[in-house]
């Protein structure tokens, strides 16, 4: 009767053990959250759901950055290890599962870091608090700036900033022809006829909506080109003329994107991390054909992938001495070494799946007929 029962009692902990994996799958659905120390804390979030044929999908969010929601693909349950990749900043996480499923014991991997980032699954009532959508600008409002400043940039500073802190844009180290080539979408080859300083004299601006809400990116460029309106008395022409471009398609493939539908009227976020380092997050493919044209490459960049929405991604390639020149910083030589990243146009293909060729094509130029140095106040 013992050997019976001792043979019954390990078949059902076989059986136990049979189903205990299917467990994992169905808890791990939720809300899960922990504080990443950087230096400082910042809190983090991950929203977990189950998705079609047994998969999970999940959005984090870094609470004390903006709090907006960045597209976790793909997020991998192997046992007790969860995986969850969030190509928009190249960041990584790889935690094990506790055993009452309460709790992830991992690390957070971003820039070859990594760094330890504990997640608790929280209750409804503590939760942390996600900060919601800024309430966007009225499609009718007045698009001008209610307060700006324009002042010389310190020549000690280096790079070169655009960017939106709440509802402020500022930039830092930036030419009239900078905020021009911003306000119009333009490359600076497709500027004409200013004066010379218009690519060497650098300001900061600091300028304020004088409408309530965000603005969308339309909206903000338009205050933008309604600022060097005011301040540097732009006026300007349109033109056509054929002119050497860099053409950005689909590849022979399918594009690796993730897909960001959490804010499809908010402001992009493509800020480089270093020279040949690019996260973006809800991105379009325009915006991505704008910051090379604006940063990295000497030529306009047009965008003919025919896709569709925002996306997250990151791209990382090693850079050659003819990009990047309108930072001022070269970037440094490379260096044989069998680990490094492939040149712009490899990595582009291999981790975006993307095109980038050189053509000519006929593109809008814009002619200054008339500009001022900027006034400060």
């Amino acid at each position: 009767m013992n050997k019976v029962m001792k043979t019954l009692s390990r078949s059902l902990i076989v059986v136990a053990a049979l189903f205990a994996s299917p467990v994992y799958a169905q808890t791990i659905a939720g809300t899960w959250q922990g504080t990443l120390n950087v230096g400082k804390e910042l809190r983090i979030v991950f929203t977990i759901a189950n998705a079609e044929g047994g998969a999970l999908r999940a959005t984090m969010y870094s609470i004390d950055q903006g709090g907006q929601g960045m597209a976790v693909t793909p997020v991998v349950l192997e046992g007790t290890t969860v995986r969850m990749t969030i190509t928009g900043i190249g960041g990584t996480y790889e935690g094990q599962l506790s055993a009452d499923g309460s709790s992830i014991a991992g690390n957070w991997t971003q820039g070859g870091k990594s760094l330890p980032l504990n997640l608790k699954r929280a209750a409804p009532e503590s939760a942390w608090p996600i900060p919601s959508i800024p309430k966007p600008m009225a499609a009718d409002a007045p698009m001008v700036f209610e307060v700006a400043t324009i002042r010389p940039s310190n020549p000690d500073t280096p790079g070169k900033i655009f960017t939106v802190k709440g509802r402020q844009f500022m930039t830092i180290n930036t030419t009239v022809s900078d905020l021009i080539s911003f306000a119009y979408d333009l490359h600076a080859g497709q500027i004409t006829g200013g004066p010379a300083w218009l690519e060497t004299e650098k300001y900061d601006v600091v300028a304020q909506p004088q409408a309530e809400g965000m603005p969308n990116e339309r909206q903000l460029k338009t205050m933008v080109q309604q600022l060097l309106a005011d301040r540097v008395r732009l006026v300007t022409r349109r033109d056509t003329r054929e002119l050497p471009v860099y053409v950005l398609t689909v590849g022979t493939g399918n594009a690796k994107l993730a897909a960001n539908d959490t804010n499809p009227n908010g402001l992009p976020s493509l800020m480089f991390k270093g020279f040949g380092v690019l996260p973006a997050r809800n991105a379009s493919m325009a915006d991505l054909a704008r910051v090379m044209q604006a940063a990295v490459l000497d030529r306009p960049v047009v965008d003919k992938t025919g896709l569709a929405g925002r996306f997250d991604f990151t791209l990382t390639w090693t850079p050659d001495d003819s990009q990047f020149r309108s930072f001022g910083a070269r970037p440094p030589a490379p260096t044989p070494d069998a680990n490094a990243p492939p040149g712009l146009f490899t990595a582009i293909q291999e981790q975006l799946g993307l095109k980038l060729e050189s053509t000519k094509a006929p593109v809008d130029v814009l002619v200054i007929e008339r500009i001022e140095k900027p006034s400060e106040n």
